[in-house]
């Protein structure tokens, strides 16, 4: 079967490219820009396979007011696939066997994965535990039981190879394994202190996973696009420690928005560090004693059947039915009302006179790419 064979609709969500032709199609569509997870989704259900979808690009971004489009060249890709293979590191694409289950559940999801290490890891129930960078004692003591005991249960812990708490989670998690998801390149060590980590991560059956090119440097706009994999891949993410305004509160609303189980550790109210954490369990997420409060709340970790592995159909959602031109009206929609001035979200809604449900998603591809904040309060502003 080539891709060109492919039929999509919400009832049978795409297979995975299954040639090499293919897989460079994919790559180079999701390679192009203005083409995100959501775009390339979109695309894909329209027009059948990466290859139509790549042809009828460069119209597309004229009829959206984008002049002097092009795709990404072949060149790019290879360049890319080369880099890859010489850090050690494989594509697993959506649809594939390793690729996370949980993950391929969410809106967005990575068409596909650079992964160095151990692919199974990635197959395993997993939990994510994030927090502060600038952790307690009490706080990184807790994050290193909370993954030591729940990696004897059988679950890969899920964290961003930073500072603080992700360091002191992985650090812990090594024997039962660990996944450290990267807001650049995969082969990109951020911060550069955790290089021997990474390291070790690879080496005791865990893997380093990126949606972003070999040689990305992470950028401000990367990391809330990485905080929504930790959370989308792990059936639970725990909050250790977070101050009011933090990355780790992303990804704890990033898991809610997903349908995940969130979970928060409590701390002194006089604590910043605290403050955030305290401000999800007043908010109704579950309070964590210990590994046995997460374990109760998602259940034993069941290693999964070799049989489950290779099923080639992605559990991917159904494509939204708006054109690309509808997005990108609403998109200059959106930002044509925002400014430096905070204006609420459900003002906004009201404002363009839309459904939430429509909205909402493309806020999120708003702030992912830089264009828009959310600030306290269910606030807006324009960048």
């Amino acid at each position: 079967m080539t891709e060109n064979s492919y039929s999509f609709s919400s009832n049978h969500p795409p297979l995975p490219p299954t040639t090499e032709e293919a897989r460079l199609a994919w790559l180079r569509l999701l390679r192009s820009r203005r083409v995100g997870p959501t775009t390339f989704w979109r695309l894909l259900s329209e027009h059948g396979c990466a290859q139509a979808a790549l042809a009828e690009l460069p119209a597309i971004a004229s009829a959206a007011g984008v002049s002097e489009y092009h795709t990404c060249p072949e060149g790019v890709v290879l360049a890319e696939i080369k880099a890859a293979r010489l850090y050690g590191a494989r594509a697993v694409f959506a649809g594939e066997p390793g690729y996370p289950t949980l993950l391929a559940d969410i809106p967005d999801a990575p068409p596909m994965l650079w992964v160095a290490g151990d692919v199974a890891a990635l197959t395993r129930p997993s939990v994510a535990l994030v927090g502060a960078r600038n952790a307690s004692s009490l706080g990184g003591r807790m994050a290193k039981s909370l993954a030591k005991e729940l990696g004897k249960e059988g679950f890969v812990v899920v964290s961003g190879l930073a500072r603080g708490i992700d360091t002191a989670a992985h650090q812990a998690a090594l024997e039962g394994g660990t996944v450290a998801v990267m807001a650049g390149g995969v082969d990109i060590l951020y911060p550069s202190e955790n290089t021997r980590l990474a390291q070790d991560i690879r080496n005791n059956g865990g893997a380093l996973i990126s949606e972003q090119p070999m040689g990305m440097q992470p950028h401000a706009r990367h990391f809330p696009a990485r905080n929504r994999i930790v959370s989308g891949m792990s059936a639970a993410t725990v909050v250790v420690e977070a101050a009011v305004k933090s990355g780790s509160l992303i990804t704890a609303r990033a898991a809610l928005d997903q349908g995940r189980e969130v979970l928060a550790v409590p701390g002194h109210p006089f604590d910043a560090r605290a403050g955030g954490c305290n401000m999800l369990i007043r908010d109704g997420a579950r309070l964590v004693r210990g590994a046995d409060d997460v374990i109760e709340a998602v259940g034993t970790a069941v290693q999964p059947m070799q049989a489950d592995l290779d099923l080639p159909i992605i559990s991917a959602p159904p494509p939204e039915q708006r054109s690309l031109r509808e997005t990108a009206v609403l998109h200059g929609a959106i930002l044509s009302r925002l400014g430096p001035s905070p204006v609420p979200e459900d003002q906004l809604i009201r404002d363009l006179g839309a459904s939430s449900g429509e909205v909402t998603p493309l806020l999120t591809d708003l702030e992912l790419d830089g264009h828009i904040q959310r600030r306290p309060g269910g606030m807006l502003t324009r960048i």
